[in-house]
């Protein structure tokens, strides 16, 4: 397995069961409040539609969804695991910490 597919693979996995790393949600998306976040996240979780203009790098790591009449961004970043300072290999997750910010659209 390459290394962009291993980073695929990884930002997959965490995206989908949100295990493996972090979460930022900010408070555009906090003041929908808590049902509504519950949505979203699993919007995001379930995010599959992937394609060049939105993935040239084949990563996995940002996507947007449509939610109650909202454009909702999510982005996947990698650090050190004291984040501190970007990941040296986010295809090794000994050494990334991987940091997902789930976010208004007009919050980019």
């Amino acid at each position: 397995m390459n290394k962009t597919d291993r980073i695929r693979e990884l930002n997959d996995a965490f995206r989908r069961t949100m295990l493996g790393g972090r979460f930022v949600i900010t408070n555009g998306v906090r003041s929908l409040g808590q049902t509504q976040l519950s949505k979203v996240v699993q919007l995001v979780q379930a995010f599959d539609a992937f394609e060049a203009s939105n993935d040239p790098h084949q990563e996995h790591d940002f996507g947007s969804v449509d939610f109650d009449g909202k454009k909702i961004f999510w982005k996947i970043d990698y650090y050190d695991r004291q984040l501190k300072y970007g990941s040296e290999n986010p295809a090794n997750p000994a050494i990334t910490m991987r940091v997902m910010t789930i976010m208004l659209a007009e919050e980019y």
